[in-house]
């Protein structure tokens, strides 16, 4: 991989997904590209950027695919789930008349994220409350993860086993080692692929957004832009979660601090 070639896939993952990638990644993007290379059966990293450049969209979804970091769990910064089964939820079911939830996670990985939202508000809200949870990524291969709801026993070692019992079932035969969510989980949840950068094709807004330890991928610029969409997105009173090493510190003023990146929507 020459400088032009890493300057190329530098400036195209930034323009096609928004992600900032600093010298210092430059060995993990040829570890991870060069393995599109050789499946394209390319002989050089120039071929593989003329590929890109010709607007190839399966192979631009193969790149962003590869780049992307998906690292999640189920419960993960826990402090934020203990904020909505505490104090948002309880609030919510005394206030909300319309007794309907629209909740976002926006860069939902393999789908931890949206089923610990949906453990928690099928624990904590109404049986007949209108909810429904968005589960949405670029990453197309971990969006398929999370509608199949999937996983290794071992992803769900950190959850209590009475969420494991009552929430999954565990596979047999050919299937031993694996869990499934529970149909009445993932009936609340969709999962749908989604650039952050394009136009979103929502039509309502949302009471929850969860868009964590995303950001820190992206440019200040970018973050701004992100941002005022998020609150564009929200209803009046809608909450946004993110990420622990995340801030909106001069980033936005649409977002009231709450403590522990938990902030609440002023305008």
């Amino acid at each position: 991989m020459t400088d032009k070639n890493f300057l190329f896939v530098k400036r195209f993952i930034a323009e096609q997904a928004g992600i900032e990638l600093s010298e210092a990644k430059r060995n993990l993007v040829y570890g991870r590209l060069v393995r599109r290379v050789r499946a394209l059966g390319l002989s050089s990293f120039d071929d593989y950027c003329l590929r890109l450049d010709s607007g190839d969209s399966q192979e631009l979804e193969h790149c962003v695919n590869a780049l992307t970091t998906n690292l999640t769990s189920f419960f993960r910064e826990v402090h934020h789930f203990d904020f909505l089964k505490n104090e948002l939820l309880p609030r919510l079911i005394n206030e909300k008349k319309d007794r309907r939830l629209r909740v976002w996670s926006a860069g939902c990985s393999t789908g931890e994220e949206p089923y610990s939202l949906a453990m928690v508000l099928a624990e904590t809200m109404p049986a007949d409350w209108d909810i429904r949870i968005l589960g949405t990524d670029l990453d197309s291969q971990v969006v398929a993860t999370g509608h199949a709801g999937q996983y290794t026993q071992e992803r769900i070692t950190g959850i209590t086993e009475a969420r494991r019992k009552r929430w999954f079932l565990r596979g047999k035969g050919a299937s031993e080692g694996q869990v499934k969510v529970r149909e009445e989980l993932r009936d609340l949840t969709s999962f749908k692929r989604l650039n952050l950068l394009d136009p979103w094709p929502m039509k309502g807004s949302f009471d929850l957004v969860f868009c964590r330890n995303v950001v820190i991928y992206f440019s200040k610029d970018t973050q701004r832009t992100l941002f005022e969409r998020f609150a564009e997105q929200l209803n009046s009173d809608g909450h946004l979660f993110i990420g622990h090493s995340e801030t909106l510190y001069n980033v936005s003023d649409r977002f009231k601090l709450l403590g522990n990146t938990i902030y609440r929507k002023v305008r």
